[in-house]
């Protein structure tokens, strides 16, 4: 729960960097939540396992002490000076030629997943007794009661009792419960907090009375044999909770039905869930990880950063950092909690930990570190200080105060309204700590701190203590390769400091756009352009030793990039084509090799265009085509404006790949039964079936039956992704020198840039050869049973099935499977994008042989994009079947 930190001149910023590494990457603007140990967010695009989002408790509702302060609310990111230790705010001061000011940035902290719910010991079930045996030592076995010494046959398994909780009851305290109630589970796929949510309900109860949900971690493992009818729940209250609102212990049987009906692969895939159920428990994966454990992360995170990164932090900021060992268990402890909390204020009073043996003493410790700032009963908060505090007081007690300064009873219930009357009442501040108690927050020197080391440790603005959390409790599992660091990514401190300063300006530029404050993105852009246009350009750079070229994203030139790059968009968005184009000419003059130089080119190009420049844009735009930086759909984007545009007399000479981009493609025209035909909605048809579908699933449909019996995927690109992936596994997590920094990484560092393929060439081209030879569906078998669950970045484990990827590889063949992934890896970036939508293939049958074929599907209003006709082009020259179905309403005649 880091604060946003503002630098004096020598100093800079330090403030969370995930919209410099995921949103200005992507190009686009998005909302920036900061990540805690117990609430995280990973890559919408490509996720690496299950998100804090579903693997926290959704339902904000598991109670582990800190109740007051259970309610979500916006807080904003406040000002202070780095060089001093003080907890208090300072004034804020900006580094030289900076935003002549600052905004406040509010970002929103979401629900934090408390950590020691009671979470299963496991019983097996013989007429009617059971024997106990905690998770990590027993296996459940058929329906008889055995130890994990004599388990010979755990798929015979048909019913397992699980020790467990119900969380929640704050949202459902007004149903009564009594120890020995018979429990029932419902699925809740619409709950908008996590699509897994199984609620508990009331057996007794004729309109099943909700009492609240099933842990996320098991809700996790039993929800898709709930949805497949595979299992039957039931269960009984084991005791009640000792605080009214806790969690109340249960034990749910959950015991396998049968369906006579159902098909051998129905079978397996339902006994592949069951299976995987029983090895959650088994391996104790719904056990949360103890305070301990939660310590021993912490503590390593310091150490490493600090045995690393030492260059890197000043005398003060060292020795600050080395204290924390120093400091005694519950002091550790306690700090780890509530910096991983939601916040900002606790109350002492409310803080009970079952680890923590004295929460005053150790609070009393953290404030004589440094560690945490703490207002007592004789201090006045501040106005700002204020509105936080009021965070941890409830609704009742709120209503209390007000009946108790304005000697009046009031109705209002709603929070939003308690707070404002008591904010407007003057003589609070002195008298708030009265009612609340001793309150704590972390001080701002370690939320600074702590933020940067998780930024040093992690190399990104996604990842944080919670993968820690995440790999304890064996929901995602990280590859094996070396960590071999030859170069620093930071050599001295002020490159560090200048990164961080230019990812506040770009997270200041996201916010302005949110808040649609055009000011503010100007002086942001003013600032990103002024910052590139004093920096050497990279030819300069380069003459002495530099860090590899995959080193350049954590580079102050390239955050500043992408935040001029979302100036140029909102520029021309405002017709502003002079300030565009004098952007884009820096941009393309400052950096060389940016990833991004085929997009600057193009739009340069169209904005000269729109001022009356055809000469120039043509010009340009022929740059661009021979430009070696520029790839793929920008490429084809260019050749087709210098085609254009250079008619007699700009151009008498015809460009040599004119005829390239005439070539023909391959069309089908089906049509569909709309069920909507709204402009800039996506459309719905009514497919073959009668079911209502979308334009991809309409065209499969409609290949599986008159198209050609062809069998297939909607995947876009993401099935080759995975593919690639998995017949690459050694080749990516080879030992290449800088590419692995920590153990969090699910690709190597270079995978986006040219470098991954020359640093690996020998071992690309070997494992090319062997699928060349026919060995793919071998290899690709190998790579899944030995890495199967393991993350890495591209491969779905979850919606490609083993078949699915054999039938693919098989019918592809070789030759071209081989062509395709030497394409990809030869630049992973510009090619991870815009594959055909559809992947059929069929098999002969007696005549033997297979065969696949590629569809790009396109609905009423659609067109190809440039990427997509780059794509189709490539897959045509590597001699695949590629084709685009086109989707037309069905006329009204007919």
């Amino acid at each position: 729960m880091p604060y946003l930190l503002i630098l004096q001149c020598s100093e800079a910023f330090c403030v969370d960097a995930s919209y410099a590494d995921i949103c200005l990457a992507r190009g686009s603007k998005r909302k920036l939540t900061q990540s805690t140990l117990l609430d995280s967010r990973f890559n919408k695009t490509t996720t690496i396992g299950p998100t804090l989002d579903s693997l926290n408790n959704g339902y904000e509702a598991e109670n582990v002490g800190l109740t007051d302060e259970d309610v979500s609310s916006d807080r904003a990111f406040f000002s202070m000076n780095s060089n001093t230790g003080s907890s208090k705010d300072s004034t804020p001061a900006l580094s030289s030629g900076s935003l002549h000011g600052s905004l406040d940035i509010s970002k929103t902290l979401n629900r934090c997943m408390p950590s020691d719910a009671i979470l299963p010991n496991i019983k097996i079930a013989e007429n009617g007794d059971a024997v106990e045996k905690d998770s990590s030592c027993m296996l459940p076995t058929e329906t008889t009661s055995v130890s994990i010494d004599a388990c010979t046959d755990v798929d015979s398994s048909t019913k397992v009792a699980v020790d467990t909780v119900i969380v929640g009851r704050r949202f459902h305290e007004n149903v009564e419960l009594q120890e020995g109630v018979v429990i029932t589970v419902s699925r809740d796929p619409q709950n908008a907090k996590d699509s897994d949510a199984i609620k508990v309900l009331y057996a007794g109860s004729e309109c099943g009375q909700m009492l609240g949900y099933l842990p996320r971690e098991l809700a996790k493992v039993l929800a898709p044999l709930l949805d497949a009818h595979f299992v039957e729940c039931k269960g009984f209250v084991v005791g009640l909770p000792e605080q009214q609102l806790g969690d109340v212990p249960i034990q749910l049987t959950c015991e396998k039905c049968n369906n006579d009906n159902e098909t051998y692969s129905d079978l397996i895939h339902r006994q592949s869930l069951w299976e995987r159920f029983l090895g959650a428990i088994r391996n104790g994966n719904l056990q949360r990880p103890s305070s301990a454990r939660y310590q021993a992360n912490f503590n390593m995170m310091i150490t490493d950063v600090m045995a690393n990164h030492t260059h890197l932090s000043s005398d003060i900021e060292t020795s600050f950092l080395g204290s924390f060992k120093s400091l005694s268990n519950d002091g550790q402890r306690l700090f780890v909690r509530i910096y991983t909390r939601k916040g900002p204020w606790f109350r002492v009073s409310s803080i009970s930990y079952r680890e923590i043996s004295d929460v005053e003493h150790a609070a009393m410790e953290l404030k004589l570190a440094g560690y945490i700032y703490m207002l007592s009963c004789t201090d006045v908060p501040s106005e700002c200080e204020m509105e936080e505090i009021l965070d941890v007081l409830s609704v009742p007690e709120m209503k209390e105060i007000l009946k108790d300064l304005l000697k009046v009873n009031t109705s209002c219930t709603r929070r939003p309204e308690l707070l404002s009357t008591l904010l407007s009442i003057t003589a609070l501040p002195k008298k708030i700590l009265k009612w609340t108690g001793n309150c704590i927050r972390t001080s701002n020197m370690a939320d600074e701190l702590l933020w940067r080391v998780q930024r040093l440790f992690f190399l990104n603005g996604d990842q944080d203590l919670s993968s820690f959390l995440l790999v304890d409790l064996g929901l995602v599992k990280f590859p094996d390769y070396t960590c071999n660091i030859c170069h620093r990514i930071f050599k001295e401190r002020n490159d560090l400091l200048e990164y961080e300063e230019a990812i506040r300006v770009a997270q200041l530029m996201d916010e302005s756009l949110d808040n649609d404050n055009m000011e503010m993105v100007s002086r942001c852009a003013d600032l990103s352009e002024n910052r590139v246009c004093t920096m050497p350009t990279e030819e300069d750079s380069n003459l002495a030793e530099s860090p590899p070229s995959f080193y350049s994203c954590f580079s102050s030139t390239w955050v500043y990039s992408k935040v001029l790059t979302l100036g140029v968009s909102v520029y021309e968005r405002e017709r502003r084509y002079a300030d565009a184009i004098r952007i884009l000419k820096i941009l393309l003059s400052k950096i060389a090799s940016g990833r991004r130089r085929g997009y600057w080119t193009l739009r340069l190009s169209v904005d000269l265009e729109h001022i009356g420049r055809p000469n120039e844009s043509l010009s340009v735009a022929e740059g661009g085509v021979i430009d070696p930086c520029v790839r793929a759909g920008s490429k084809i984007a260019l050749q087709k404006r210098v085609v254009r545009l250079s008619k007699p007399p700009r151009r008498w000479k015809v460009p040599s790949y004119a005829d390239s981009l005439r070539r023909n493609i391959e069309e089908v025209n089906i049509e569909g039964r709309p069920l909507n035909c709204e402009t800039g909605a996506k459309s719905v048809f009514y497919g073959y079936d009668g079911e209502l579908c979308g334009v991809e699933q309409l065209a499969l449909q409609y290949y599986a039956d008159e198209g050609g019996s062809w069998q297939g995927t909607h995947s876009e690109g993401g099935i080759w992704m995975t593919i690639f992936g998995l017949l690459m596994w050694d080749v990516i997590f080879s030992e290449v020198c800088d590419v692995f920094q920590s153990k969090f990484q699910t690709a190597p560092l270079d995978l986006e840039t040219d470098d991954f393929y020359k640093s690996r060439k020998g071992l690309i081209e070997s494992q090319l050869k062997r699928i060349q030879d026919g060995l793919a569906e071998e290899m690709l078998i190998t790579s899944w049973e030995l890495h199967q669950g393991t993350s890495c970045r591209g491969i779905n484990w979850d919606r490609h099935s083993m078949a699915d990827l054999r039938a693919a590889v098989a019918c592809v063949g070789g030759h071209r499977l081989a062509l395709l992934l030497r394409h990809l890896a030869l630049d992973y970036r510009s090619w991870s994008s815009g594959m055909p939508d559809l992947l059929l293939w069929r098999f002969n049958g007696e005549r033997g042989g297979a065969e696949a074929k590629l569809v790009e599907v396109k609905g009423p209003r659609d067109q190809l994009s440039e990427q997509q006709r780059a794509w189709i082009f490539v897959l045509m020259d590597f001699g695949f079947d590629v084709e685009v179905c086109k989707v037309s309403l069905v006329s009204k005649r007919r």
